[in-house]
Parts: C-alpha cells; structure tokens; sequence
C-alpha cells in the first residue's frame, strides 16, 4: 500500500504527517524507525499519523518518536496538523489526542495558535513516583538535579540553568529520562530566564533527543517558571528553532501557545 504524506516542522521540530487508513493497525516500531532515519528514510522527530474522523467526529492524532515509541501528545505537531487540516487561514478546529482534545486557531502566514489545556502538577498525571511539590531532587551518576514536573499532556520536568549554552543536556536528559521515578520516562527541559516575561529554553526529549524546538517542552517551562513564581502571565520562549509565545493565567486556566509552522514537502511512501 503508498501512502501520502507532507514533511512539515514547527520551528526545526520535524515531523511526518500522514492520514492513517481507517481501521488499520498503527506502523510498528521497526516502520517507525526506518521512515524516522536521516539518512536512508524520511527524516523526522515524530510521526504523526490522522485520523480526518467520521462525519460528526473531531479530527484525531497519535504521536510516535524517532524510537518507535508512542507519545501522548505534541504542541509543535498539534500546530502542524491544524494547518494541514484547515481549509484556509482564520480557521478553528477541535483536535483528538491521547493527550486531551486540542483547541486549535490557524492564523496567518502560517501561524497557529493551541490550547494545551491545564497543566497538571500532579506527580500522578505524568507518572511520577513522588508526593508533590514544587520541587523535586533525584541523584543522577551524574550527581544530585533540582527540577519542577508537569503534565502537558504528556510528561515534562524543567531544571533552572545560568545558561542554555553550558546546560548538561546531553547528561541530564537522558538521566532523567531513564531514571526509575518515570515509568513512562519524561522530556527534560533546561530554562534560563532573561525576565518574566523571556526564557532560553533547550529540551531534550524522550524517544528523540535533543529537539530544535519542543512545544509540551516550552509550555512545561513556563508553567512551572509561573509555578516558582519568576514568570508572568505571558513568556517568550526562545528555542534554538525560534520563538514561541506562551500564555498562562494560571490554575483554573488553559494555557495557550503560538508560533509558526512551515510545510516543507509532499510525497509517497510504500507501507
């Protein structure tokens, strides 16, 4: 069977959209592996594969990672698929996930504004193996890390740095990601902040890696800056792929993020 699909990136985050056929079971692992490869597939952080829903029925998503695995939910991804479903510019959609339904807004010149919903700080929502706190402090090989966690839809910790640049990325994350604490693993986000209303932010995230840019990763960053009390109520948030804006009120809130999207190609794969 071929299957169509668009190669789109939400400011370097990259992904492979594709309308599943209905009633077909999801790729394997393998196939996501293969597609995901650089160098001999696709290329991309995520596949994402839709369901446009029968009549009546909202449109649905899942995610899988460049490692196979399934994820609950993308910000960046979430965009990319609004502006691949929408009929034209100034368009609204409701969009299904594992995380939660979607709000989406397509704006102009290929911008898209989501409602993540309301983050949830319970350890219980990411999992987390631990009573709740605003802080938490896991020993590492590396040594002892001070982080915040938060569901977005899927499971995020932010760790406050001097500087993105020297952050331990690379050591970090991957020891958090695969630490006992988070079963079903976790993104770990690396926050500098400029002032309340400016973050650096880098993000590595499970099944991946290091991203160029990470949506959950950027809306987990401010809501746990607002947390700690050191953001206010809208951030700009910079990644190494760009800026997205971040807007939370705080609990009882949905929080709300912005930025563009760009397609990059169409094509055809054999299943």
């Amino acid at each position: 069977m071929e299957l169509a699909f668009v190669k789109m990136h939400g400011l370097g985050n990259d992904f492979m959209v594709v309308e599943w056929p209905r009633g077909s079971p999801p790729p394997s692992a393998a196939t996501v592996r293969a597609w995901a490869d650089r160098r001999t597939g696709i290329g991309f952080d995520s596949l994402l594969i839709v369901d446009r829903g029968a009549s009546g029925a909202k449109p649905s998503y899942r995610v899988f990672n460049a490692d196979g695995g399934e994820s609950e939910q993308c910000g960046n991804g979430a965009r990319c698929i609004a502006r691949w479903l929408a009929p034209k510019p100034d368009s609204t959609l409701a969009l299904q996930s594992a995380g939660g339904i979607v709000e989406a807004h397509v704006l102009e010149d290929g911008y898209v504004t989501v409602n993540l919903g309301e983050p949830s700080f319970r350890p219980a929502a990411l999992p987390f193996v631990a009573a709740e706190a605003d802080r938490y402090r896991r020993t590492l090989p590396s040594g002892e890390v001070e982080f915040g966690a938060v569901s977005m839809g899927n499971p995020d910790v932010v760790i406050a740095v001097d500087s993105v640049e020297t952050a331990p990325v690379g050591i970090l994350g991957p020891g958090l990601a695969a630490h006992r604490d988070f079963p079903s693993s976790v993104n770990v986000g690396f926050m500098q902040r400029l002032d309340d209303a400016r973050i650096r932010l880098r993000v590595y995230e499970r099944g991946v890696g290091e991203t160029r840019a990470c949506g959950t990763g950027a809306a987990a960053a401010v809501a746990v800056g607002r947390r700690w009390g050191i953001l206010g109520d809208e951030v700009a948030v910079s990644l190494p792929g760009g800026v997205l804006t971040v807007r939370w009120k705080g609990p009882g809130s949905a929080l709300w993020q912005t930025g563009p999207t760009t397609r990059v190609y169409e094509g055809r794969i054999e299943l």
